[in-house]
């Protein structure tokens, strides 16, 4: 054995196999990690600055179970190969990006009226 020890060390200079086995194993994890975060970004529904400030103007308020009927309805958009979108519901109309998941903008049932809806490719109607 001609390996050196120092104080405190308990293997010589050169890692144990333990010690490398450890750190691929914690690259592995944040590789899944960074994974998972890209995944839930990717499917993550996004709101323009544009749409935001059309909701706000004129006084849309999503809920938690409108969202869900947002982004179901992209989904089925995107399965069909739509690229930007137009979400009917009750009484308002979205216009959507379906490839960056993202609500362009937003209109109530009053700015709908008398409009032309141009540059989509497909419509969902959610009822």
């Amino acid at each position: 054995m001609s390996d050196r020890l120092t104080v405190g060390q308990l293997y010589p200079a050169s890692m144990h196999p333990s010690a490398l086995q450890r750190q691929q194993a914690a690259k592995n994890v944040a590789a899944n990690e960074a994974s998972f975060e890209s995944v839930l970004q990717k499917n993550m529904l996004k709101f323009s600055n544009h749409a935001a400030k059309r909701l706000e103007q004129r006084g849309i308020e999503l809920g938690s179970r409108q969202l869900d009927q947002i982004s179901s309805a992209v989904d089925k958009a995107a399965a069909k190969g739509s690229k930007e979108s137009l979400i009917l519901m009750k009484d308002m109309a979205l216009i959507v990006s379906v490839a960056n998941r993202t609500v362009v903008t937003a209109m109530d049932g009053n700015s709908m009226k008398d409009n032309v809806f141009t540059q989509i490719d497909s419509a969902v109607i959610i009822s």
